[in-house]
């Protein structure tokens, strides 16, 4: 791992609100504020007619522009190579309007600590491969050396042992914890369960959903509000893109104004007409259960897979915007039998987190002769973090019970912990096969369709007249750093092949260096 000179850096990426932190001087980590002066950044694309664009709009200017030239929530276009916009003339990816996030980010930054070079970027636990490389080419085309990607739920759970002073302590040692760390931000869910030491973080489980965050909440209040609207009036106000934005930024302060009020009213003007409807805590909890549900589904399923059962965590540890809302706490309270922490500050813990592991890495590879190497010392440089893999790894094959039909075998079922190895026996479909050609599937559904084909490689020049049923070994190897490495070898004539797939970049180098370039012509505001 290199660094380059200057300074290092931990950000968390968010679908609604982006945050940038750093170890200060005496070790503790601390959020950098933006040009506003605030430590969250909207994730909010406003390109302008001027060839300028403004990251993280106020809603005064957002509201006087085209809503064709805002981009919102694009983390959850991550790795979507059919999703694009297009500016002058130009198709610009998520990977790019992520990157100019980034770029706001670092530049606001810069005021306060000068200039940045390297920088840990997190992901939610459940981004798969493809996203995971888009969010670091994100980084890459921002200007960043990007050092690691850090899942959310880790990050987390280092700023909550660092807030409570345990981090890196070898005198609490064999003082175990086992935390449950729900992170409900603007777009995605992540509950992760994890077991740690001072020196020691584990990932016993995890799932989540990259499609399900605070966003769908406030589109259920404006549909509520937008149905009534119709109703009434004969007329739908989210037919107009302009109505609809000021609308939509109405509903998500009322979802937020809920938080402490047990009634908020909510107005949408449209064509001359208006109407105002008092919404409750109580309706908005009934209007969006189902969602909650989901979120409370996916927490029991976790706890199970992770062996905890309701009264055993020690803490409960709230991430993401979203974890505001009360219902939040009550469903939460009753399926692991405690009240939720909020020792952490659930916008910021991530990006804080990022930037303790940040540190870590740089005090490992600088020896402690860095500023951050410093003030992490050496006890911080003890600490490890072990991962388990959050999609499940295999291989399409021959349906045994219907040869017409593939299937997605799984080889490493998700929630192993990584490192991890799997080998398996298969055999040749037909008399006198002449290759085999070995596809790696990233997911769990059953049909390969529904999976990623995250790479694929063929044993050719098997030995002639060789019988049906032939037995061939796949290997898969997952290492801690998301390389997957799958081998395959026939037995009979002894050939093998093999495939490494590394998290490194899904563009190429020219391709990253073109798109800086792009970068650079956009003046970020």
């Amino acid at each position: 791992m290199k660094f380059l000179d200057g300074q290092t850096v931990g950000i968390d990426l968010g679908t609604t609100y982006s945050s940038i932190a750093q170890l200060d001087n005496e070790g503790h980590p601390a959020s950098l504020p933006n040009a506003d002066g605030k430590t969250i950044t909207p994730s909010v694309v406003l390109l302008g007619d001027d060839g300028k664009v403004i990251v993280g709009p106020t809603f005064e200017r957002m509201a006087i522009e085209d809503p064709g030239n805002i981009v919102e929530a694009v983390k959850r276009q991550m790795g979507n190579k059919d999703f694009f916009v297009v500016y002058q003339e130009k198709k610009l990816t998520p990977e790019f309007i992520s990157a100019l996030i980034l770029k706001k980010l670092k530049q606001d930054a810069e005021k306060t600590v000068g200039p940045i070079a390297n920088a840990v970027i997190t992901v939610p636990y459940y981004f798969n491969d493809v996203r995971r490389k888009a969010t670091q080419d994100a980084g890459r085309i921002a200007g960043l050396n990007v050092i690691d990607i850090i899942n959310e739920p880790t990050a987390a759970t280092l700023a909550y042992a660092w807030q409570k002073g345990e981090l890196g302590r070898k005198d609490l040692a064999g003082q175990e914890r086992t935390i449950l760390v729900y992170d409900l931000g603007g777009g995605t869910f992540d509950v992760t369960v994890v077991r740690y030491t001072p020196t020691n973080f584990r990932v016993l489980a995890t799932d989540g959903d990259v499609m399900l965050g605070g966003l769908d909440w406030s589109r259920r209040v404006v549909d509520h509000v937008a149905e009534q609207f119709h109703r009434k009036f004969g007329e739908d106000p989210r037919e107009d893109p302009e109505t609809l934005m000021t609308f939509t930024q109405e509903c998500e302060q009322a979802k937020r104004d809920l938080s402490d009020k047990a009634q908020v009213p909510i107005s949408v003007y449209y064509k001359g007409k208006s109407l105002t409807v008092a919404l409750t805590r109580g309706d908005f909890e009934r209007l969006t259960g189902d969602l909650m549900q989901r979120t409370r589904d996916t927490t029991e399923l976790v706890m199970q897979q992770a062996g905890v059962s309701k009264g055993e965590l020690d803490e409960v540890v709230l991430v993401g915007g979203s974890t505001y809302m009360p219902v939040v706490e009550t469903m939460l309270r009753e399926v692991t039998g405690i009240s939720p922490s909020r020792e952490v500050t659930p916008e910021e813990a991530v990006a804080q987190g990022a930037a303790i592991h940040a540190a870590i890495l740089e005090a490992r590879a600088t020896g402690g002769e860095s500023r951050l190497g410093q003030a992490v010392n050496t006890r911080l440089r003890s600490v490890a973090t072990s991962d388990v893999n959050s999609h499940s790894l295999g291989v399409k094959i021959t349906d045994p019970n219907d040869r017409e039909r593939k299937i997605n075998h799984i080889m490493i079922p998700k929630n192993t912990p990584v490192p991890a190895k799997v080998s398996q026996r298969f055999v040749t479909n037909s008399p006198n096969q002449q290759r085999v050609h070995i596809e790696v599937l990233e997911g769990d559904a059953p049909d390969p369709a529904a999976c990623t084909l995250i790479g694929d490689f063929r044993i050719v020049n098997l030995p002639p007249d060789l019988p049906k049923g032939s037995p061939v070994e796949v290997t898969y190897a997952y290492d801690k750093n998301g390389r997957i490495n799958a081998s395959a070898k026939e037995l009979t004539g002894d050939l093998a092949a093999q495939i490494e797939i590394v998290r490194d970049s899904g563009l190429d180098a020219e391709g990253i260096v073109s798109l800086e370039s792009l970068a650079e012509e956009y003046k970020v505001e």
